[in-house]
Order: C-alpha cells, then sequence, then structure tokens
C-alpha cells in the first residue's frame, strides 16, 4: 500500500497529471468505474496552491462526461446505454431513476450527484428520461461543482493534517475508499430496486 500511495503521490506532481485526471472525470461520468477523487486528492495535497484549479478541471470534465453519459442514455440507451448500465449491474437503479426524475427532476441529479451513487447512471438516465437538457446541465454545474470545490476547499485548508492521517492509517482510508466505491454500486442495486 505505501509503494502505491506514494507512487500516486509522485504522479500527482507530473506536469501530465491535470489533463489525466480530466480524463477520469470525463470517462466516470458515463462509462468508468472509479471516480476521480482517486486522482483529486493526491494532486490537491501534493500541489495545495492548485486545489482550486484541480477542482475546476474536474468538474469541467466531469459535466462533459456527463454531457456524454446523457447522449448514451438519449441516443444510445437500447445499445451503449444498457451495456453500461448491465456491467455495473444497476438495471433495477435505472428503473427507479426513472421514476424518480418524473417525481422530482433536478432534484434527482443535485442530491444524487453528491452521494457514492455512481454518477454514470444519473447521467445515463437523465438522457433516457429525456430530462431538459439545459437543467441537467446547470444542476450538474452545481451539484459536481459542490463536490470537487468542497474536496478542494479543504484539503486546501487542512491539507498538511489531512495528508499526515492519511499517510499514518493508509490501510484503513484505502479500506474506507473501496468500501464507499463499492456501497455506491451496492446502493443502487439494493435501494432502488
Amino acid at each position: 500500500m505505501r509503494r502505491l500511495y506514494d507512487w500516486v503521490i509522485r504522479l500527482a506532481g507530473h506536469p501530465r497529471a491535470i489533463p489525466a485526471m480530466g480524463a477520469v472525470a470525463f470517462a466516470e461520468s458515463s462509462f468508468f468505474p472509479i471516480p476521480p477523487d482517486v486522482m483529486l486528492v493526491p494532486m490537491i495535497l501534493a500541489n495545495r496552491q492548485k486545489a482550486f484549479r484541480i477542482a475546476l478541471v474536474c468538474t469541467v470534465c466531469s459535466v462533459l462526461g456527463g454531457l456524454l453519459g446523457y447522449a448514451i442514455g438519449y441516443y444510445f440507451f437500447e445499445t451503449i446505454g444498457d451495456w453500461v448500465v448491465r456491467t455495473y449491474g444497476l438495471q433495477s437503479g435505472l428503473e427507479k431513476f426513472r421514476d424518480e426524475f418524473a417525481r422530482y427532476g433536478t432534484w434527482v441529479i443535485l442530491v444524487k450527484g453528491l452521494t457514492p451513487i455512481p454518477y454514470k447512471l444519473v447521467t445515463i438516465a437523465s438522457g433516457a428520461a429525456h430530462f431538459d437538457l439545459f437543467t441537467f446541465v446547470w444542476a450538474s454545474i452545481v451539484t459536481r461543482g459542490a463536490r470537487f470545490f468542497l474536496v478542494a476547499a479543504l484539503l486546501w485548508k487542512f491539507g498538511e493534517p489531512i495528508r499526515a492521517f492519511i499517510e499514518k492509517r493508509l490501510t484503513l482510508v484505502m479500506w474506507l475508499f473501496l468500501i464507499a466505491l463499492v456501497g455506491g454500486f451496492v446502493a443502487v442495486k439494493f435501494l432502488f430496486s
């Protein structure tokens, strides 16, 4: 674990780290399983002066990737969208999301975008439900921006104590991250079935 952590911290300072994190944020919003936080947190810890720039890139790329997810749901749900949903075992969650969109619309995007529930499900479901694109975009900017800028602000302000905590309890932090990641998929499967 320690070597992996040290390697990630070293990579976080690489000149191409921000574009790589942007690519992960983009892909995660439509089909990729790993959230950009895996790169966002170490990058900010490695260079706290760039915390808000990193959060901005993460937000913009996540919203752009969300548009791809929306397009997959809107235009290609029967092929690509269905494949993504089935790959992650989110079929029952998608049906529940469609029902929630009919009732709560914007609130679904605002609330679900902040939770560990996979954002790709929100984007694909929004497209499949033919949710208003303008509302989808502004709600995605708000929810994804709030998530990434909150992380950036906390790490910018309390970076050294957080870094010390992570480094001292690396195994615990990694397990908690994995539990949250898997928990998001499990929550969709069981809470929305």
